[in-house]
């Protein structure tokens, strides 16, 4: 398949995160390269989707994962034959491409089997088998076309398939028609020279076919007897022995290809086809979706290649934050605009990351940078990045340059800055009726300090106090994330939005209370004037607390 290249953010995004995204993957296919598309690595929060509903911008592609998958690895441009088609049609059209099998079809596209040379030559071989006596389903055309044999009567019945029983008249005009006696309940092929004896005694037998040989045609009467026996007759250009040999590759594909061959979707993982893969006879498996149509072919070999996926990873840089499964596959660029984690990789990349306010105005930069016109729609979303992490521009993470770019865009826009802010902070505040674990995941990050983790999420609100007033609620749901990733502490900032402070509620190791410095309001609950930043403001304290405790 052709290569993509997935622009995406972290886990659990953000607003920021998802236009980002957006934004470099436009940009990137205005400079030309279409490969490059804009992914999601989970579900749009509210204000998200607010935003992308309201300039209606279709929604990135979303990747709960990227473990790797049959999609990644397989080959889509993959030839089939439908199953009417000869072993010999086939095995030329085989020859024509590099996959060495070939899916065989119904008239509608539906997979049936596999063909390969493993499959087929057993096939042929045990009817060549000079010791035992086999007979072949195949038809008068497919034998006429395997042939390349000039018709001289053709019966009605040339498309219908039969078991073949084949003989070849070299015997005695005798022995021969006691041959045909003692099969004559079959429906035979006679193979003859130009021993016209040896053709009337077929004809008037009425024999399913008679193949002449060497370009010998026969007479006239016997022409007209044939035909009014409703006898097909052909004239092959091969001698008897590669006549003989050519017929039994005009079976239908149908007969030869392998049904025992387990197909397999796009979406499986490599790990679960693994196996399959193994102890298929030719180390080919055949793809298929939904309704069971050929969309490709994986081998062994082709896991062995590179996937046909590259990343770029916007609005972070550390492994527990990005798309599970991210370590399968190259990472081309990083733009981001958090601390510098741990994400290893293989081969020197672009790595741009500034002290700025949002990723967003990062990308609108790049534009410019690469002298670009940013189209409207995409400058709307950029603007919100911008607006959505710097809490209109009065967070403590806010440069001058988020507020140039942030002036830029309304320009662009003719969006007015505080009203849009405010408009999609509060699409993004409403916490009524929702459930406390999809607001706690709405926009958490994982953090690893040595050998200690945590889990930090934040809520921008109106009123704290609609979280406060549920707080048991969200309390056992902090213990559960911090259960379930076996952390030092989970916790939750709730950022009041009017007037930029917020409190915390943490859920911890009992023995990691005694290091929280933070002004205690109630049970698990600390109040944080001026703190509005996770990741300029609460993270730096909070690390500070659990260097401490790990001394």
């Amino acid at each position: 398949m052709d290569k993509t290249v997935y622009i995406i953010g972290h886990r659990n995004p953000d607003t920021d995160a998802v236009v980002s995204a957006v934004g470099y993957a436009t940009l990137k296919n205005l400079l030309g390269h279409p490969e490059y598309k804009a992914a999601r690595a989970g579900h749009l929060n509210p204000q998200t989707a607010y935003i992308f509903e309201k300039f209606g911008i279709p929604r990135p592609e979303y990747l709960p994962d990227l473990v790797p998958k049959v999609k990644y690895f397989m080959q889509d441009k993959v030839e089939t034959v439908t199953s009417d088609v000869s072993v010999w049609a086939a095995i030329g059209q085989m020859e024509k491409t590099e996959i060495r099998v070939l899916p065989v079809v119904d008239a509608e596209g539906h997979y049936q089997s596999l063909l390969h040379y493993s499959g087929f030559a057993r096939g042929v071989l045990t009817i060549l088998n000079p010791e035992k006596k086999h007979r072949f389903s195949t038809s008068i055309s497919l034998i006429q076309k395997t042939l390349n044999a000039q018709p001289i009567y053709i019966a009605g019945d040339a498309d219908k398939t039969f078991n073949a029983s084949i003989h070849v008249g070299s015997s005695s005009t005798e022995s021969f028609a006691k041959r045909l006696e003692a099969h004559a309940s079959e429906d035979i092929v006679v193979i003859s020279s130009d021993r016209e004896d040896i053709q009337r005694i077929c004809i008037e037998h009425k024999v399913k076919l008679l193949i002449t040989t060497s370009n010998c045609v026969i007479d006239k009467g016997l022409r007209e007897l044939a035909e009014k026996n409703g006898v097909s007759v052909i004239v092959s250009p091969y001698s008897t022995s590669p006549t003989s040999m050519l017929i039994a590759y005009s079976m239908p594909v149908s007969v030869m290809g392998d049904k025992e061959i387990v197909t397999v979707h796009q979406n499986d993982t490599i790990a679960k086809i693994k196996d399959i893969l193994k102890n298929a006879h030719c180390k080919y498996l055949p793809v298929v979706d939904d309704e069971n149509k050929v969309i490709g072919i994986i081998s062994e070999h082709d896991l062995m290649k590179e996937p046909n996926v590259e990343v770029i990873l916007v609005d972070h840089n550390e492994i527990t934050q990005a798309v599970e499964g991210i370590e399968h596959y190259k990472i081309q660029e990083v733009i981001d605009h958090h601390r510098i984690g741990s994400i290893p990789t293989k081969n020197p990349i672009t790595f741009i990351n500034r002290p700025v306010g949002s990723t967003s105005t990062q990308i609108a930069g790049l534009y410019k940078e690469y002298r670009i016109p940013i189209p409207k729609d995409v400058a709307s979303l950029l603007l919100c990045g911008i607006l959505s992490d710097t809490l209109i521009l009065q967070s403590a993470t806010v440069t001058d340059t988020d507020r140039d770019m942030a002036e830029y865009l309304s320009s662009i826009t003719d969006l007015d800055i505080k009203e849009l802010g405010n408009e999609i902070l509060m699409a993004g505040s409403k916490v009524g009726g929702r459930p406390a674990s999809e607001i706690i995941h709405q926009d958490m990050k994982e953090y690893t300090e040595g050998k200690l983790t945590y889990t930090a999420s934040q809520i921008e609100v109106g009123n704290p106090q609609e979280i406060l007033d549920r707080k048991a609620e969200f309390m056992e749901e902090l213990a559960v994330e911090r259960r379930a990733n076996k952390g030092l502490f989970a916790c939750l900032l709730v950022t009041d939005i009017t007037k930029l402070s917020s409190v915390l509620l943490i859920d911890c190791d009992p023995k990691f209370t005694q290091f929280i410095t933070f002004p205690k309001q109630e049970d698990g609950v600390y109040y944080l004037k001026d703190v509005v930043s996770r990741k300029k403001q609460l993270i730096p304290l909070i690390t500070e607390q659990v260097l401490n405790y790990s001394v």
